[in-house]
């Protein structure tokens, strides 16, 4: 009896085990199997953004193909979208949107402003970017805000807050553009150009010069000028916000430098070259360096790295090593940039009617196309994703982000840049502007003087002179 209960009670324990056994088992399939189906979850969605960041998606028919991206931005922002022809109702500017490789013809519009539009072409698995479209309201409020009788010339600073005016005395005027009330501050140039006539004793005189070239720094306090004073170039760095800090390089080092640049960000240190040999000018302690680099024809910089041609070759010079690297013979000499798009670095060569990019890091070729005229102005854009070249009214535009030319012409050989992508002409008065590729060519103001410069500040306003007046459009309701 005893035995049947001891058997009893060790088969009921071993039913028991068994079945906790068996639903162990079950939950460690069932464990296993949900986490393959997480596992092969997150595969297939790694997968599925892998291809979707390499350009590739479903289309209409259901056929999987790689596409590309389209980013849009504007000003003003929220502009309306049409691409071929299809408004997109749910999308504005500024968006990316994804688009079938090849061709596609992108529409900007916004009610009471004018139009803008390009044909783009998307390539599989790349970003193309529209950051400069612009457009303007086609009904602007306009008024006077200074009398500049007088003024001779007049430069922009590079971020189009400041303008200095010039004249044929010693006082000239500075002007805060981005400002609702314009308030003139006189600059006194008479102890820093040779090129002024001013008699003993005098605190004023006249300002005898011709005015070549400008260039600011990016503090928008120190203006680079070349001067021709008779037959003489003479080189100034004007401090704007503190004349005495202003410096005659010229006069300071008794040279007749062919060429000086502002090196860097601020006006502290400058890259000067006379008769082939490159130097560096510190502004704070006033020396100059040694030789950096001789033999030059043409040099450009990017950060603390300098490109320039000799006769034989392309080199590169990093500013601090004593000696320059060899990086590619030339046939011929050369105009030499260099310029950063996206993380990128690029050495542009201009020779023989051609333009050459190569990737900086290991020279290969990027693109390569023929010119029908020779350059003798170069500019990179903003944001190195452009390459304008000139020769009076002849321009050429190479589009890093197309990696295309394109040569057009302005309807004037004057011309300037209103912002750092649209360029402008004035002819009979009437104020044209154009994207750096000559394209959305739009007339937006008439009476304007065309041997001053137009510009627009902080999006808000648009300046420009008309006769002997600074007139100032409102870009934005007040």
């Amino acid at each position: 009896m005893q035995n049947a209960r001891a058997k009893t009670k060790f088969c009921l324990w071993y039913n028991i085990y068994m079945d906790y056994e068996k639903r162990a088992k079950r939950q460690s399939l069932r464990i296993i199997v949900s986490e393959f189906i997480m596992v092969l979850a997150v595969v297939s969605m790694v997968i599925v953004l892998a291809l979707v960041v390499s350009g590739y998606w479903i289309n209409g028919d259901l056929k999987v193909e790689r596409q590309g991206m389209l980013q849009i931005n504007s000003i003003p922002t929220g502009l309306n979208i049409t691409i071929d022809d299809e408004l997109l109702r749910f999308q504005r500017t500024n968006s990316s949107k994804i688009l079938s490789s090849g061709e596609h013809k992108v529409l900007l519009s916004k009610e009471g402003y004018d139009t803008w539009t390009k044909t783009v072409t998307i390539r599989e698995g790349l970003l193309y970017r529209l950051n400069y479209p612009y457009l303007f309201p086609q009904e602007r409020e306009k008024e006077d805000v200074y009398d500049a009788t007088g003024t001779t010339f007049a430069t922009v600073s590079p971020s189009r807050n400041w303008i200095l005016l010039t004249n044929k005395t010693t006082n000239w005027v500075l002007i805060n553009l981005d400002s609702n009330n314009i308030k003139p501050t006189a600059v006194d140039i008479s102890k820093v150009f040779s090129s002024v006539s001013l008699a003993t004793g005098a605190t004023s005189g006249l300002f005898t010069g011709e005015i070549l070239a400008t260039e600011w720094d990016n503090a928008n306090e120190h203006i680079l000028f070349k001067v021709q004073n008779g037959a003489n170039i003479e080189w100034v760095l004007l401090n704007v916000k503190n004349v005495l800090r202003s410096i005659n390089l010229t006069r300071e080092f008794a040279s007749n430098f062919e060429d000086v640049r502002i090196l860097g960000s601020s006006a502290s240190s400058l890259l000067a070259m006379r008769s082939g040999n490159l130097h560096k000018i510190d502004v704070e302690s006033r020396q100059i360096s040694a030789i950096l680099a001789s033999g030059v024809i043409h040099y450009d910089y990017y950060d603390n790295e300098i490109v320039y041609s000799t006769k034989e070759e392309i080199n590169l010079l990093k500013i601090g090593d004593d000696k320059p690297t060899a990086l590619k013979e030339l046939e011929a000499p050369a105009t030499i940039l260099l310029s950063k798009f996206y993380e990128d670095k690029y050495i542009t060569v201009i020779r023989d009617l051609e333009i050459i990019v190569y990737k900086k890091d290991d020279l290969t070729e990027v693109a390569r196309a023929d010119l029908s005229f020779s350059p003798t102005y170069t500019k990179v854009g903003h944001d190195g994703d452009f390459i304008f070249l000139r020769d009076g009214s002849k321009i050429a535009t190479f589009d890093m982000e197309a990696l295309a030319l394109k040569e057009w012409s302005p309807e004037s050989e004057k011309f300037g840049w209103l912002t750092s992508y649209m360029l402008y002409t004035v002819k009979n008065n009437e104020l044209i502007v154009y994207d750096y590729d000559g394209l959305n060519r739009r007339s937006i103001s008439t009476n304007v003087s065309d041997h001053f410069p137009v510009t627009i500040t902080n999006n808000r306003w648009m300046y420009y002179f008309s006769d002997d007046e600074l007139v100032r459009e409102w870009l934005v309701n007040r």
